[in-house]
């Protein structure tokens, strides 16, 4: 019985070496073929210009590519956060401010006359713009180019 089982097995294994090695013959075929047109490609091009290392490069380059998305996309979404709850306390307090005013019958300071909360509402007005508009190129052209509208018209670009 035993003699027959091992009998029974021998074609099986005969046809399985077949296979593996026509596929290491495989493989080794294909890494000489890579190893001479990395060669050839060394001889052929100047180190800067070689497609072989371009396209390695440019496949990194993407995949770096999409984490810096990603990680663009978290600092906005921190940034709007940001601004909301800065938005919500500062209008609280304010609010707060007027009404003690009111109470101890402190004159009470218009809108005019308050500088920082009008320059906390342009600032939340052009950021909402600029977030909208997605390119955020009109508004000014200074040269302290807001870093957030390179930002964002980078993300919508790549959508």
């Amino acid at each position: 019985m035993g003699h027959h089982y091992l009998h029974h097995q021998q074609p099986h294994h005969q046809a399985m070496d077949g296979l593996v090695n026509l596929f290491t013959k495989a493989n080794h075929d294909l890494s000489s073929v890579q190893f001479k047109l990395e060669r050839e490609f060394h001889q052929v091009y100047p180190d800067n210009a070689n497609p072989m290392k371009l396209i390695n490069r440019i496949k990194k380059i993407q995949e770096e590519l999409a984490c810096l998305r990603e990680q663009c996309l978290e600092l906005l979404a921190a940034k709007q956060n940001l601004i909301d709850r800065a938005q919500t306390t500062l209008v609280a307090n304010r609010n707060l401010i007027k009404r003690m005013e009111a109470s101890s019958g402190i004159p009470l300071t218009g809108d005019a006359e308050d500088p920082a909360f009008d320059n906390l509402n342009q600032i939340i007005e052009e950021w909402t713009s600029q977030v909208r508009s997605g390119t955020g190129a009109e508004k000014h052209d200074s040269d302290s180019e807001d870093i957030n509208k390179l930002l964002f018209s980078a993300i919508v670009q790549s959508n």
